[in-house]
């Protein structure tokens, strides 16, 4: 009986994995869009401002501190797991910050990203990379609840299940962001 459970997917797992593979599809229909559109005579190749490679690289390391915080949680080490998990939490608050940046420096360098005078190159962009910040929002929002409850000094829940669901989910947004910043550079 014991085996049994040990080889079944805890169902808010398998609710990720269903969600990932929506978020999956949904990020490659936009894409395919996007290469379908950039035959268009009006397309304008764009430049992704270098702010970007600064934000790839800041939710590159938020895995890496997850995967941390997640070693640390099993390990019993309460006090690394809660700084790593408040550290990938700010990770992924600079990320959204420095996307931000991004979309600004789009503003300096007087290109319009939506509206009167703007171009369907730089409002895909804008749309993908949107969603994504908002994927991202999500996990960043999950992560400072589990990083409260994680500081709180009445819940002494040692469940690993909420920070897995969490991990997985974080590292799939840092793929996702990793295969689409490539797309952009690339895929001009």
């Amino acid at each position: 009986m014991m085996n049994e459970q040990r080889k079944k997917i805890h169902p808010h797992k398998f609710t990720l994995w269903v969600a990932i593979g929506s978020i999956l599809m949904m990020f490659a229909g936009l894409t395919s869009a996007y290469i379908v559109k950039r035959n268009q005579a009006s397309w304008m190749m764009l430049e992704i401002p270098v702010i970007f490679w600064y934000s790839t690289f800041t939710i590159l390391a938020s895995s890496a501190t997850v995967q941390l915080a997640l070693q640390k949680l099993k390990q019993r080490e309460m006090i690394a797991y809660r700084r790593w998990l408040v550290i990938t939490a700010v990770l992924g608050v600079l990320f959204l910050v420095l996307q931000i940046a991004g979309f600004m420096k789009f503003g300096e360098l007087d290109i319009r990203l939506i509206g009167a005078g703007s171009n369907a190159s730089y409002s895909f962009i804008l749309a993908i990379s949107g969603l994504h910040g908002l994927h991202v929002l999500g996990g960043v929002i999950a992560l400072v609840v589990i990083a409260l409850r994680a500081l709180s000094t009445t819940n002494r829940n040692y469940s690993t299940i909420p920070l897995e669901i969490a991990a997985t989910y974080w590292h799939f947004v840092d793929i996702l962001w990793i295969y689409l910043f490539i797309f952009f550079n690339w895929m001009k």
